[in-house]
């Protein structure tokens, strides 16, 4: 039976052997070659605040992350106090991560010394009105914390950083670091207070000490300087209190060596590396 042939303005097509071949013609029923639309497949969506556990112990400077899976295999890793041996395990950059008991973070290390003013808050809390946290804001890209507090309108440095053991060289109840400060209360002193202030004495059963206390050479007896290892300043107006005395100002003019020299109220600056490494020596 012979072949059919069909002119198009295109190709010949030919029917009988069921083939086709492209055709240019145009209209609703020419031949051509139409393509198909491939099924869309959904992509997976990964959460930017998420990272591999493994990664996450690698930034933190303890290993690399082959050496880091061996560890989290044989279970020396903690998240949010949960030990973790799953491999590809993803936490988030605020969960509580320990290797070998010890808390890690996987952040640049990074200290800023501020020299606050008044009418900041000493929080990182939020809805707390103005905050140091926003006097430091472009000091640097990893999540810093105060050290300690300075109340809203106390003023003077102010240690921030993410290193775990400089926060703990400072809060250590036994050790600490000592701060100096310069404050002016309500009246003169009198000498036997100033005594036994730096003999020590016990408020409400707990013992209350500080490491010095004068007179400021050369300025009225109500301007004191008091060095102390506490953190907080709330100890700082108990003892004056204790003693009847109000605090009118208090300024914080020293953080172990580190002092105000070259950062105006308000400013802050990056510790250099003789800095960091004295820190860390104390």
């Amino acid at each position: 039976m012979a072949k059919r042939e069909h002119k198009s303005k295109g190709k010949t097509l030919r029917r009988g052997n069921n083939s086709y071949k492209k055709s240019y013609a145009k209209g609703p029923n020419s031949y051509r070659d139409v393509p198909f639309k491939k099924k869309a497949i959904p992509k997976k969506t990964s959460n930017l605040d998420e990272i591999r556990l493994n990664k996450y112990i690698a930034n933190s400077g303890i290993c690399s992350r082959r050496e880091a899976d061996m560890h989290i295999a044989i279970g020396s890793v903690t998240v949010n106090r949960k030990i973790i041996t799953e491999m590809g395990y993803k936490v988030k950059l605020d969960d509580e991560v320990r290797f070998d008991g010890s808390r890690i973070n996987p952040e640049k290390k990074a200290y800023v010394l501020l020299n606050k003013p008044k009418g900041f808050a000493t929080t990182t809390s939020e809805g707390k009105g103005r905050t140091v946290m926003d006097l430091v804001a472009n000091a640097t890209a990893s999540r810093i914390k105060p050290i300690g507090r300075l109340g809203r309108n106390s003023t003077g440095l102010l240690l921030f950083t993410n290193d775990d053991t400089i926060t703990k060289k400072f809060t250590n109840s036994k050790n600490g670091v000592a701060r100096l400060f310069h404050i002016e209360l309500d009246k003169n002193l009198k000498f036997e207070d100033l005594k036994k202030i730096n003999e020590g004495f016990k408020i409400e059963g707990k013992e209350i000490s500080v490491e010095e206390i004068s007179y400021i050479e050369n300025l009225p007896k109500k301007e004191i300087g008091l060095k102390i290892k506490n953190t907080g300043n709330s100890i700082i107006r108990t003892i004056f209190e204790h003693f009847n005395y109000d605090i009118i100002r208090l300024d914080c003019v020293m953080i172990a060596e580190l002092t105000k020299k070259d950062i105006p109220r308000g400013h802050w600056k990056l510790l250099t590396e003789l800095e960091i490494n004295n820190l860390k020596m104390l």
